[in-house]
């Protein structure tokens, strides 16, 4: 069961990383925003999506009260976005690096080792 419900968040976060992921590169290339404005961007679209999948598929949480899983989900979610932004910040400016692996490899990490625990543990619970 657990193994299960850590594999369709995983998948949960791939489809969200995706929508992120295209809507930061889509900002970038094509309508030539700063970097970090479209990837601030960008995780705030994923984040969105990630809720209701969260919410509905990966921990089957529907029937628990919304007003008090969007409360938690933004507190954990702040975290993220923080996380993120400044992992990917540091990556672009301080190391210098690949606007969209930085993002991806922040992503990755925070994925795995933030995000999956707090929502099973706090938002979702």
């Amino acid at each position: 069961m657990v193994k299960s419900i850590f594999l369709k968040a995983q998948a949960s976060s791939l489809m969200a990383s995706s929508v992120d992921f295209t809507t930061t590169v889509v900002l970038v290339e094509l309508l030539k925003l700063p970097a970090l404005l479209a990837a601030a961007s960008g995780t705030i679209t994923g984040g969105i999506l990630n809720f209701i999948i969260g919410r509905h598929w990966v921990f089957n949480a529907k029937n628990g009260m919304l007003t008090k899983q969007v409360f938690r989900y933004v507190l954990v979610w702040m975290g993220n976005f923080a996380l993120n932004f400044l992992g990917f910040a540091f990556m672009v400016k301080v190391l210098d690096l690949n606007y969209f692996f930085s993002k991806v490899f922040v992503s990755v990490i925070v994925g795995i080792f933030y995000n999956y625990y707090l929502q099973e543990k706090y938002v979702f619970k």
